[in-house]
């Protein structure tokens, strides 16, 4: 089917969409880290399924103590630290600039491949910040008093934003270290039949770490009863559902198919409009105003994104 791969990127933009809408609701109905929890542990419960059907083991095979352990730590740094900064950022600010904010994740993840991995940070790269970074500023700056520019956004979610868009950044870079490790643990004679499962059994082991961190997190803070007490809110429940199936399961399972079917670039720049789609959501959800500075903020920091894989 022709553009099959285009129309699998937009179903995942509008995927991300939704995952970005019900976890504004989970959060606000369950609280950051309860919500937190039941998301991770579902998702860790569908990535065994998965593998059982995949692999015929609930847990993955092969892995080195190396994998596992750049794996865990992009789990932490990816789903701990990352998501903890995003829903907090929900909360303080909303799902469509949390959103916004997402779009900083490409230049963090270039900025960290050159500190880690020794890539180049080519031109273009440093270009496409410039264009991100200037589609956020137009959405989060106005004019305040006297004429001079003033921040329209609380600053802690504005710094949650950033944390945000620094956790994925980083943890996509070190989940790129532990698959690589990964593949290398594979038997030559199975790689062929099972590399393109890997990024899947991958996310399971950052799941486990993303479930474990806000586990212990939840128990320190002595909040293990809102546990058992969030059963009963059943639309925090419905809304840690969606946000699970819409997110790292049917979002990352097509993200990673859409690139099977039409190149990496157009792939990722279609699936980076979830900002631009989100506005009229959020504004009918929640009541956020849409104005043509958001659209014109949003839309750039789109193309910002999309300068990293077009040139």
């Amino acid at each position: 089917m022709r553009y099959l791969g285009e129309i699998i990127s937009l179903g995942v933009a509008c995927s991300w969409t939704v995952a970005a809408l019900a976890s504004e609701i989970g959060s606000r109905k369950l609280g950051v880290f309860v919500m937190n929890v039941w998301r991770m542990g579902l998702a860790l419960l569908l990535s065994a399924l998965l593998m059982v059907v995949i692999f015929g083991s609930p847990y993955p095979e092969f892995a080195s103590k190396e994998t596992w352990g750049w794996l865990l730590l992009s789990g932490v740094v990816g789903y701990f630290f990352g998501d903890w900064c995003l829903f907090n950022c929900y909360l303080s600010i909303g799902s469509r600039y949390g959103q916004l904010f997402m779009t900083l994740a490409p230049m963090f993840t270039a900025i960290t491949a050159w500190v880690m991995l020794g890539q180049t940070l080519s031109w273009s790269a440093l270009l496409a910040m410039a264009v991100t970074l200037t589609g956020i500023a137009i959405s989060v700056l106005g004019r305040g008093g006297h004429h001079k520019i003033s921040v329209t956004l609380p600053a802690k979610g504005i710094l949650f934003g950033i944390g945000a868009g620094l956790g994925q950044g980083v943890g996509l870079v070190l989940s790129k270290i532990g698959l690589d490790h990964y593949v290398a643990d594979v038997p030559g004679h199975l790689l062929p039949s099972v590399e393109g499962f890997l990024p899947f059994a991958s996310n399971m082991i950052r799941c486990m770490a993303g479930f474990a961190g806000f586990s212990l997190w939840l128990l320190m803070r002595g909040e293990a009863r809102r546990m058992q007490s969030s059963i009963h809110e059943w639309r925090g429940m419905a809304a840690t559902v969606i946000a699970v199936f819409s997110g790292p399961f049917i979002g990352v399972g097509f993200s990673l198919m859409a690139v099977q079917f039409t190149e990496a670039g157009i792939a990722s720049t279609l699936m980076a409009l979830t900002p631009i789609l989100i506005l009229w959501p959020s504004r009918w959800l929640f009541k956020q105003p849409i104005t043509m500075k958001s659209i014109a903020g949003a839309i750039i920091s789109c193309i910002g994104v999309s300068l990293f894989f077009l040139i």
